[in-house]
């Protein structure tokens, strides 16, 4: 259950972090490093059991991580994820990694795969980032950042719904970067160009993660550093969005 944000610490800070399954993916990853750099992370998934086990993986490394079961779609759950987050602490870095991929060709995407899509990509992250962006102005600041795909500069078949999807995620990220900039909010918006190296894409898309190669794939953990380093960067040279791929990627 959330509890009362005014009970909390305020001079420690906190990472929240919007989408993490499985060990080999760039959910841990991020919470990992946050934690590692030592702000109290949260994470939150809908899946109650496996989020659990990540929460307890971490937690064995010696890193402050608390799990927090939301759905990333309903609005009081996602209000609540914030609340849990500011119990723990100062808010200071939230990260939207919530992401669902279907592969259909366009006649055999039917309108609700579409929606779904939608809504588990943009609307998600618009209800995330409006979230993040409030909370974050009212405290005088922090870090807001989305993960996209090279989906979200362009689209192909058969990817027509999850390009639709990630574009309009990217729209609220930059409509979102320029209300709240000059309210101290850095928000960012990552494409990753390429296939990460983790159990999602093996699991879900083999083929295309064997036909990469182990130098063709994105490592989780060099992503993270990526992220970190967004939130580091000074206000006065901030980043609003970075692409990150492997040497060997066409582009």
């Amino acid at each position: 259950m959330a509890k009362n944000p005014s009970e909390a610490n305020d001079a420690a800070p906190v990472a929240l972090v919007f989408g993490v399954g499985p060990r080999r993916g760039l959910g841990v990853a991020l919470a990992r490093r946050f934690a590692a750099e030592g702000l109290k992370t949260v994470i939150v998934a809908r899946d109650e059991k496996r989020l659990a086990r990540q929460e307890a993986a971490l937690r064995a490394e010696g890193l402050d991580v608390f799990a927090f079961v939301a759905d990333a779609t309903e609005t009081g759950a996602v209000a609540s994820a914030f609340d849990f987050a500011q119990y723990h602490g100062r808010l200071a870095l939230v990260v939207f990694n919530v992401g669902a991929n279907r592969a259909a060709p366009a006649l055999e995407t039917t309108p609700a795969d579409f929606e779904a899509l939608w809504r588990q990509n943009a609307f998600a992250g618009f209800l995330v980032g409006r979230e993040a962006a409030g909370r974050l102005a009212a405290l005088g600041g922090g870090t807001l950042l989305f993960t996209g795909a090279t989906a979200s500069l362009r689209a192909r078949n058969p990817f027509l719904a999850f390009a639709s999807a990630k574009a309009a995620l990217r729209a609220v990220a930059q409509a979102l970067a320029r209300e709240f900039a000059p309210k101290g909010v850095h928000v960012a918006h990552v494409v990753i160009d390429g296939v990460i190296d983790g159990d999602y894409a093996r699991t879900n898309f083999p083929d295309f993660y064997k036909a990469r190669g182990a130098g063709g794939r994105l490592k989780p953990d060099a992503i993270a550093a990526a992220y970190w380093g967004l939130h580091e960067q000074e206000r006065s040279a901030w980043t609003h969005e970075l692409d990150l791929r492997p040497f060997n990627e066409v582009f």
